[in-house]
């Protein structure tokens, strides 16, 4: 099943597919690359995995490639005393990165120089862009918001400040500690988030080519300096992963799709590596079957040159991982299956 695809199919590892067991069936179902998210897990659980995969290729006769995403300067709210709160629209909030626990009308928050890159009428979106604030006044160190699109907000959720360029390096000392045990354990892959600059990636390389000169870069393309700056980042990366989630929330929905195409064709141009990624079968997560959106979603990437497409939570937490991965083989297969039909 691995080898009769061009397009190969990137599972993220998580509790539903950690077990030898569980990596087994995913590679049956399909998986050629496995990826290890950093932002979750203890280094010692993602050795267990790289381990199991490296002796299942060897039983299987199925060579599975191991990429380590790095988690990068993600900002994130902080925990809240019930591990959740709801944001009412039209009324008002304060976020501070001195709160240690949030409340309805508190918001703990990770990157200390919030309240320095805030000004009344800047956007904050919440939770991959689903609730949105927008700043009224920074007082001190709190930010007061107003609530524009409410919700419930969970602990450690991601937080996003379109258009703010924030003064935050692309590898954290969390990265340097995880990529550290990447090189060690000889992943194939590293896959750097928050790219903004070519240099981003140079000063990657350059820590792998004195610990392991085999592993190769992907850049996330999921900031808008990324596309200001896309041919040299795309010159300079082994290969490209198109990072939908915060792509999405960076440039706003309705130009996602344009920039995708974009990304694509450039990679193409360039002869590098590109990867279409974020849920492409998210209601796979709860459902057995995608719905048609997803079916075509997954066959257009591929159409427009992907060279691999990623499941997320599909295959990491869902509730039908293998199903998940057999279902996008499947879809991959048939296109390719008949160029004539499906490329002109």
């Amino acid at each position: 099943m691995l080898a009769d695809r061009r397009a190969k199919i990137v599972a993220t590892i998580g509790p539903a597919t950690s077990s030898k067991e569980n990596l087994k069936k995913a590679i049956e179902a399909g998986m050629n690359v496995a990826r290890l998210n950093f932002s979750h897990g203890q280094h010692q659980d993602h050795l267990q995995v790289i381990q199991n995969i490296r002796e299942l290729s060897r039983e299987l006769k199925a060579p599975v490639t191991i990429l380590q995403d790095l988690q990068g300067p993600k900002i994130r709210v902080g925990h809240f005393k019930k591990g959740f709160i709801e944001l009412i629209e039209n009324t008002n909030v304060k976020i501070s990165p001195n709160y240690q626990e949030g409340d309805d009308k508190h918001i703990p928050s990770d990157f200390k120089e919030l309240p320095q890159v805030c000004k009344a009428g800047t956007k904050i979106l919440l939770d991959d862009g689903l609730l949105e604030l927008q700043v009224i006044e920074v007082l001190g160190d709190e930010v007061v918001c107003k609530v524009l699109h409410g919700g419930v907000l969970k602990n450690r959720k991601g937080m996003n400040l379109p258009g703010v360029t924030l003064p935050v390096d692309c590898l954290t000392e969390k990265d340097l500690a995880d990529l550290d045990f990447g090189l060690e354990n000889k992943v194939d892959y590293v896959a750097l988030s928050f790219v903004r600059f070519r240099s981003d990636i140079k000063k990657l390389k350059e820590i792998i080519q004195t610990k392991h000169p085999g592993t190769r870069v992907i850049a996330k393309i999921e900031m808008l300096e990324a596309l200001e700056n896309l041919e040299e980042i795309v010159a300079e990366s082994d290969a490209v992963m198109v990072a939908r989630g915060d792509l999405a929330v960076e440039v706003g929905q309705s130009q996602l799709p344009g920039f995708q195409k974009r990304i694509i064709r450039i990679c193409n141009k360039m002869k590098k590596p590109v990867i279409t990624a974020t849920q492409m079968l998210d209601s796979m997560v709860e459902n057995p079957r995608p719905t048609r959106a997803e079916i075509t979603d997954v066959a257009n990437a591929v159409i427009d040159g992907s060279d691999a497409l990623m499941l997320s939570a599909e295959s990491a937490s869902g509730k039908f991982p293998f199903k998940c991965i057999a279902t996008m083989h499947e879809i991959i297969t048939e296109v390719e299956r008949d160029k004539d039909l499906y490329y002109k």
